[in-house]
């Protein structure tokens, strides 16, 4: 009997489960029933706009949400819903020279309020990030038109996947499908989420005909990024532009876990909208929506009768085949876990000698509770495959840097164990100093010295704080080319950084330099010719040669240190698209100025000339030295540092930019096969520091 009545309860518990029935869908027109409009949103002829449609630039920003929540995931199984969307868009771009920022697909938790215009996308405000204030959690892919390095953006033109913040987990150019976001085209667009095996794919087209192949793909696990209940829509905005996104049709479906909320015991309110004159002509009936969403509704009701009158049926007769197969179950549970256990330690041995010498290592809570269960407000920045949180090691009050993995995908581990087997035998004083490790949980952690004055990149472009002084600049260039001569020629074995930028360069309390971030390092023999691979960087930083072959040298680590040099003397970024043509390209304006005589107008305005001006021309010289397209005419790093001690003389710069020399290879490489990770925006002022 007591068999019987367990085995009852759990065929209710599935009755009850059985409510959670699939939810679909579609609008082939808008109108306000079942829709909640917010912000600037407004239909119009069955379309319905998300931002202003104005003769004149302007700032706007609009979300529109499906009125009922939805269910994405079981917290009691942690089973996501797969769901799939279709629908067509266009932005429509009336003043080329002002672009706007795009739109997004989001499944979100808040549904009565508008995040902030510009690069936000209305999905999170300007504010939260400042305050440190808790955001509500989202998912979005964003079709993103306009470039922000705050965020880590590739491009202009291209589709990403956003998880609970803007910098998203994975990116894709639009180009390579020979559409642009912005044309003003219709394009259709079909994203589907498998929950079973966590993958989510995008796919894009000017027809209505759905490709075969996604131009998008990424791999979690949905209940780590969304509430049970969560909201679908759209949301979009611009910043200052004429851009208007506009939405032609739209459905959507999902199943598994997923469904409509729970049944209520009595109406659900009206929905809430903002009323805009130009809905006046689109308030006729929605065809479908509301109909099939009641019959889904009292389909699930059914179900649930029928299911309960099952499980009595059934109760008895197989009650004891419930208890051997959740036996069975708690055996292969058991395995698994144990399988799981060996596998995680299979990762280890090919750098089990660095984890070993490696200075401590940590526990997971150890460094959790250093960094306040790694809080969004403990994060200090983002390298190439993780976040880096400020963290306050518990009994001793020392303040840390913790590196931490954002997946555990095996090549983002691989690059985790890579940085740590390369960082782990390296000693030097202008070197982020690492402190210990943590492997536990599909993670991996590496602990840091805490840098009290944050990145280079931080100092010379923050709004906030004092200007940095000349002092401080040529101390900290002179300490860069001293961790870069380490790299290339003290060590046993030589190591290219491949990834040296502004926001990897980081400042200790005395404002001394410390490069970081090797996760994009790699370790040869010297003297031994370089091997191929797709280009790894940041565009501004890379050299032409390396672009082109992807073959890193220590020539291509002397390019990106002359354009930090560069960046450094002139206060200004390697690549900035908001000036003027012949300006944009910071090494192609210093060289026209040398060219004509001006070099030292180059010199950045915000120090009021307040430096050395033999030092600032040296500068100047050396970034356009270590600029040169021809690899084979750019000095070593080591002459560099002499250079700049005042051991050697300065050699010939030429007073023309000199046309590369080198063969192209035939190797393939596009903007998407570049991991482009940048500091800040021009219209951004949240820091980005990395280790």
């Amino acid at each position: 009997m007591a068999f019987f009545i367990w085995a009852l309860l759990c065929l209710i518990n599935f009755a009850k489960e059985a409510r959670a029935e699939p939810l679909s869908f579609a609008f082939d027109g808008f109108s306000t029933r079942n829709l909640t409009l917010l912000g600037d949103c407004f239909i119009k002829s069955s379309n319905l706009g998300l931002t202003r449609d104005t003769s004149v630039p302007s700032t706007s920003v609009g979300k529109v949400l499906y009125s009922e929540p939805i269910r994405f995931y079981n917290p009691e199984t942690n089973r996501s819903a797969s769901f799939q969307t279709t629908f067509s868009f266009s932005v429509a771009n009336q003043n080329p020279a002002l672009s706007g920022d795009g739109l997004a697909f989001v499944i979100i938790a808040d549904n009565s309020s508008v995040g902030s215009p510009g690069m936000w996308l209305g999905l999170m405000n300007a504010s939260d990030v400042s305050s440190q204030r808790t955001r509500p959690p989202f998912l979005a892919v964003e079709f993103d038109t306009y470039l922000d390095v705050g965020f880590l953006d590739i491009n202009d033109n291209h589709v990403g996947i956003d998880l609970g913040n803007l910098i998203s987990i994975t990116a894709a150019d639009v180009g390579n499908l020979q559409m642009n976001l912005k044309s003003g085209n219709v394009i259709s667009t079909w994203i589907d989420y498998n929950g079973t095996i966590g993958v989510l794919e995008v796919r894009l087209s000017y027809t209505d005909q759905r490709p075969r192949n996604s131009v998008l793909n990424a791999s979690f696990h949905m209940p780590n990024y969304v509430d049970e209940y969560m909201y679908v829509g759209f949301s979009a905005s611009t910043d200052g532009s004429q851009d208007l996104h506009t939405l032609y049709t739209w459905s959507f479906s999902t199943d598994g876990a997923g469904g409509p909320a729970p049944l209520l015991t009595s109406p659900s309110p009206a929905p809430a909208f903002t009323s805009s004159p130009s809905e006046m002509d689109a308030q006729q009936p929605s065809p479908s929506p509301s109909t099939h969403f009641g019959g889904v509704r009292r389909l699930s009701h059914c179900k649930s009768i029928f299911c309960l009158k099952f499980a009595a049926f059934l109760g008895i007769s197989i009650s004891s085949a419930i208890v051997l197969a959740f036996f069975i179950l708690g055996i292969m549970a058991c395995t698994y876990k144990l399988w799981k256990a060996m596998k995680n330690q299979e990762t280890i041995p090919p750098y089990s000698d660095t984890l070993v010498t490696a200075p401590r290592k940590f526990t997971y809570k150890e460094l959790s509770l250093a960094t306040k269960g790694f809080s969004m407000s403990r994060v200090i920045g983002h390298g190439a495959f993780g976040s880096v949180y400020k963290g306050i090691l518990p009994g001793n009050d020392v303040a840390v840097a913790v590196k931490r993995s954002v997946t555990s995908t095996k090549e983002s581990r691989s690059e985790f164990l890579s940085e740590l087997s390369i960082i782990g035998r390296l000693r030097h004083r202008n070197l982020v100093q690492l402190l210990g490790w943590c492997h536990d949980k599909d993670e991996i952690l590496l602990v840091y010295d805490y840098m009290e004055n944050g990145s280079l990149d931080k100092a010379l472009f923050g709004n906030t704080g004092p200007v940095l002084p000349w002092i401080h600049r040529y101390k900290i260039l002179a300490g860069v080319a001293a961790a870069l001569a380490y790299l290339h020629e003290e060590c046993e074995q030589q190591v290219l950084h491949r990834d040296v930028k502004a926001s990897n360069i980081m400042l200790d309390a005395g404002f001394n330099a410390r490069l970081g971030d090797f996760g994009l390092a790699k370790m040869t023999d010297h003297n031994k010719s370089p091997d191929a691979t797709l280009a790894a960087g940041t565009m501004g930083y890379l050299a032409p040669e390396y672009i082109h072959s992807g073959k890193a040298s220590e020539k291509t680590d002397v390019f990106s240190y002359g354009a930090v040099v560069l960046e450094v003397a002139c206060g200004r970024r390697p690549l900035e698209r908001d000036l003027p043509l012949k300006e944009n390209v910071l090494v192609d304006w210093v060289w026209g100025l040398y060219r004509h005589g001006k070099l030292l107008e180059a010199a950045d305005k915000r120090l009021n000339g307040d430096f050395e001006e033999e030092e600032m021309e040296r500068l100047l010289r050396v970034g356009l030295l270590c600029s040169h397209p021809d690899p084979a005419c750019r000095p070593s790093i080591r002459q560099v540092l002499q250079i700049l001690t005042g051991e050697a003389m300065m050699p010939h710069v030429p007073l023309f930019k000199p046309t590369p020399s080198f063969a192209i290879s035939s190797l393939p490489v596009s903007l998407q096969d570049i991991i482009s990770e940048a500091g800040y925006s021009a219209r951004s002022s949240s820091p980005s520091d990395s280790i």
